[in-house]
């Protein structure tokens, strides 16, 4: 059994190749899966496993206390690992560093569909939150969309941002912290959020016609990130139906009739497979990124296959 440490994973990964690795998993077999969540927004225990055929099994455990961003200093609001099991064998073959496999594989899963849903002339990125997965999600971003020429940042608290307006512009990148969310959604040609909100940020009457909207917030039915009027004018996609189903920005709009389950399009299997998917420059199109025990498993398996070669 291997225990792979957060530096080794980031020392072996890179945009482009996690990318590549979920979009070709996705061109195969579905896997199946299923998951649970104890607790509330206070502290909760997070569990999905999966079992992907031919390539093997996986299960995430994760531990999630959101007050530890508010000690001195602050810590991780979520702690996790991933366990890999080998296809042949069955045997618990790796056990991974959560955090760093779900910074790499969270950003990754948004990127690979934004690469197929997001107009390939956006300019514009607006970035909702100031964790460690906003800056993941800034640079995935920049990977896959080099015409992105100014960085919008945003957070209830906008002096957390000061260290990724410094790095971004020290990159050469036109970078900027805003206050007036309405005008900065108005002003973008992708959004992705990742907060914590219980309430909706993104209003769909600022939203203009052309944007992207990703959103990886809302992990609990009554968390929202972007209101009902922005999920039923946009063209809706997810990574998978059972979890985004599950999350507020899609599960309040369903319940008030916003809404329907035939609203949603496609699914990531669904995107990557359909080589004929086409946007028209005006579509609005909203991607949920809900996660699964699958996409940690598709970049686990990826670690273990460099580590090993």
């Amino acid at each position: 059994m291997q225990f792979i440490s957060a530096k080794t994973i980031h020392d072996l990964l890179e945009w482009e190749g996690v990318i590549n690795a979920i979009h070709s998993a996705h061109l195969g077999a579905r896997h199946t899966g299923e998951g649970f969540f104890l607790g509330d927004a206070a502290y909760g225990l997070l569990s999905r496993g999966v079992i992907l055929p031919g390539r093997g099994a996986g299960l995430k455990i994760a531990s999630i206390y959101p007050a530890n961003a508010q000690a001195k200093p602050p810590r991780a609001a979520e702690d996790a690992a991933f366990v890999v099991i080998d296809e042949e064998t069955k045997a618990i073959s790796a056990v991974l560093d959560g955090p760093a496999i779900t910074r790499w594989k969270t950003a990754a899963d948004s990127v690979a569909a934004a690469r197929i849903l997001s107009r390939e002339d956006s300019a514009t990125l607006l970035v909702l939150g100031a964790g460690p997965m906003a800056t993941a999600l800034v640079d995935a971003y920049l990977h896959i969309r080099p015409s992105i020429r100014t960085v919008l940042l945003w957070n209830r608290t906008a002096e957390k941002l000061a260290a990724t307006l410094a790095a971004l512009r020290e990159k050469g990148i036109e970078a900027e912290i805003v206050q007036d969310l309405s005008a900065a959604v108005g002003r973008a040609d992708i959004i992705t959020a990742a907060t914590s909100s219980a309430s909706p940020l993104i209003l769909g009457e600022d939203v203009q016609p052309g944007t992207h909207i990703d959103l990886l917030g809302g992990y609990r039915p009554d968390m929202q990130e972007a209101d009902g009027e922005a999920v039923a004018k946009a063209r809706v996609f997810v990574d998978d139906r059972t979890n985004a189903a599950m999350s507020g920005d899609l599960h309040i709009p369903l319940r008030l009739g916003m809404i329907t389950e035939q609203h949603i399009e496609a699914d990531l299997y669904e995107i990557c497979q359909n080589t004929s998917f086409c946007r028209q420059q005006q579509d609005i199109t909203l991607y949920k990124n809900a996660g699964g025990a699958h996409l940690d498993l598709m970049v686990s398996l990826l670690v273990i296959d460099r580590l090993n070669r």
